[in-house]
């Protein structure tokens, strides 16, 4: 069981600022995420031969073939704000 000091720590790793009422609700839903990890640590996987990468089949995907590329226009035109060519973005960055 999570105490919500451990979670606070969490929190404080990770860069997040979190009041006491969210801390309560994240210690409830952490520890359910954590209850439903443990329940898949009990699943038997004896002789299951170990998976590198999901996609293991040939020609799934389609061949890489040079495409004469997009006008710059053409892509920036229904961008919500652009500078100099290129898309502007809010800054999600604190100082």
């Amino acid at each position: 069981m999570l105490t919500k000091e451990q979670v606070r720590q969490v929190a404080a790793l990770a860069r997040v600022r979190a009041s006491d009422d969210e801390l309560t609700g994240y210690v409830a839903e952490l520890g359910r995420i954590l209850d439903h990890v443990a329940r898949l640590q009990e699943v038997d996987t004896e002789g299951m031969p170990p998976t590198s990468r999901a996609l293991e089949q040939r020609g799934i995907l389609r061949e890489d073939m040079p495409q004469v590329p997009l006008l710059r226009e053409t892509v920036l035109a229904n961008a919500p704000d652009e500078r100099h060519g290129m898309f502007l973005v809010p800054r999600v960055v604190e100082e």
